[in-house]
């Protein structure tokens, strides 16, 4: 089996898949103040959940966004697996040109979703991940990576509004009854989700423009399912496209 890790700033997101099946996959907080033995501790627990035995991984891949993790879940998976994880950096093949002017800028995760994105859908695309921030990435007709736009994440924005505020309550970013709130959560409600619809369908209409009117639009992450609700410009929500581009990175490079 093959252990997929993405390590985001808020979010970690694992993944075991058996040939091209993820047949286990789980989501847990970051946290970079905790000690490799507390994650080697949960990830045995799961795995044991999930009727996994350890000798059964016979790879790791890891994308990472957070440095001090970074090392580690190289230590963890090193620990419990008996093997070094693939990490997804400069000089791992990805089978993706990077057209960012500095290629080492960009995250892991953009670029195996770029990866899956391009295998999956083709080109031209755009991936709009609604993370910690809610970044579109752009990739070509011919598979290129371009680059892309980086705007604060929806939760992200609901925590600012709750502390640079005296008396805006902290929300769940949920679907209001109407764009008008008759009441303050049902009113920040709607300026958090609407507006980051409207901010998604801005940047594809300016996407379009530049890449062509078969773009094809790719939402991940945890809001992913209530934005794409609101809209029609996005035609697919794929929750563990990050995963399927880790996997397909770790192929690539094998032999």
């Amino acid at each position: 089996m093959l252990f997929c890790l993405d390590i985001g700033n808020t979010t970690i997101v694992m993944g075991l898949y058996a040939g091209d099946e993820l047949r286990h996959h789980w989501r847990i907080a970051a946290d970079a103040r905790k000690m490799p033995d507390e994650y080697a501790v949960l990830l045995w627990n799961l795995c044991a959940q999930g009727g996994v035995a350890l000798a059964e991984v016979k790879g790791i891949v890891m994308a990472s966004v957070v440095p001090p993790l970074t090392g580690v879940f190289q230590e963890v998976c090193q620990g419990l697996f008996g093997r070094p994880a693939l990490v997804v950096d400069a000089g791992v093949k990805t089978g993706v040109r990077i057209r960012y002017e500095n290629p080492r800028e960009v995250g892991a995760d953009r670029v195996a979703n770029a990866v899956a994105a391009f295998r999956l859908y083709g080109g031209p695309a755009c991936v709009v991940d609604f993370g910690t921030a809610t970044i579109f990435d752009a990739i070509s007709r011919e598979g290129d990576y371009l680059g892309g736009a980086i705007a604060p994440g929806v939760y992200a924005s609901a925590e600012a509004l709750y502390r640079t505020t005296a008396k805006l309550p902290r929300i769940d970013v949920v679907r209001p009854p109407s764009a008008i709130g008759r009441n303050t959560v049902q009113s920040m409600q709607s300026g958090l989700l609407y507006g980051s619809v409207g901010l998604v369908e801005g940047m594809v209409g300016r996407y379009r423009a530049e890449l062509g009117e078969d773009l094809h639009v790719v939402a991940t992450g945890g809001l992913a399912p209530v934005i794409a609700a609101e809209t029609s410009v996005i035609q697919a929500v794929d929750p563990w496209i990050t995963l399927k581009g880790l996997r397909f990175i770790w192929e690539l490079n094998q032999g």
